[in-house]
């Protein structure tokens, strides 16, 4: 999907599925194998017995990564770049859950100064997503990490769904060209980098969004903003989830 920037986005209910859905990997993975990571070999759905701030129970199995994910074309790093304490949000721009963590990671990174947060884009909730995704992965392209995560925390403060064009607003709004974001959002590197993030989401077992990867363990859904903290912060103590 390309960014059209002659239709304007339409009033639509907000979506409301957070589970990937197989036909838009299909649409970004084929020819884009993941070699960074993989999954491990979790003896159940849930690898540690973690809850959520509601008392639910966390999906998570144990991943084994093969290189820093930070390091990845069209992952951003935001916070503290040498921090102690890292988690990585794979996120889609159109997920709900997403949005309600933003808010909470955008507090947390401000008040614990250790935190090291890297943003991968992880466009599987439609044709929505994948041409909001173009927009995004452009703005890291040509602006900083302070820029992009401008951009990614403004995204998340609209209602409704975020396509192309309205990705594209927002990005105009914060002062990028949006002719030169328009070219780069639609050339051959940018679909290249999409289709290998959703493959290394993929490839880690990330069935959901918001995911998150913290000491070696996938935490897929969003546990709030209590046990979030509390899972880096012991990741950080002992090299694992729970210390």
């Amino acid at each position: 999907m390309t960014i059209d920037r002659d239709r304007r986005p339409r009033a639509l209910p907000a979506p409301v599925a957070v589970i990937v859905s197989a036909v838009a990997l299909a649409m970004l993975l084929i020819g884009s194998p993941a070699t960074l990571a993989q999954r491990g070999d979790p003896a159940s759905e849930a690898d540690y017995p973690l809850r959520g701030d509601d008392g639910q129970l966390l999906p998570n199995h144990r991943v084994r990564l093969l290189g820093p994910i930070d390091r990845v074309p069209g992952v951003v790093v935001v916070g503290n770049p040498a921090g102690k304490k890292t988690l990585v949000e794979f996120y889609d721009l159109n997920c709900p859950y997403c949005r309600l963590a933003a808010g909470d990671l955008g507090d947390m990174v401000e008040h614990d100064q250790a935190i090291k947060l890297a943003l991968v884009p992880f466009p599987v909730l439609g044709a929505a997503s994948i041409g909001a995704s173009r927009v995004e992965l452009a703005v890291a392209k040509l602006g900083t990490p302070q820029q992009f995560y401008a951009f990614h925390r403004r995204i998340y403060a609209q209602r409704g769904r975020i396509d192309g064009p309205r990705a594209l607003d927002v990005a105009s709004s914060l002062g990028f060209d949006a002719d030169a974001l328009t070219k780069l959002g639609n050339a051959d590197e940018t679909t290249r980098t999409m289709k290998d993030l959703v493959a290394l989401g993929n490839a880690l077992g990330l069935m959901a969004t918001p995911s998150f990867i913290i000491g070696g363990v996938a935490i897929l859904g969003y546990p709030g903003r209590r046990e979030l903290q509390a899972l880096i912060d012991a990741a950080a103590a002992c090299g694992k989830v729970v210390c």
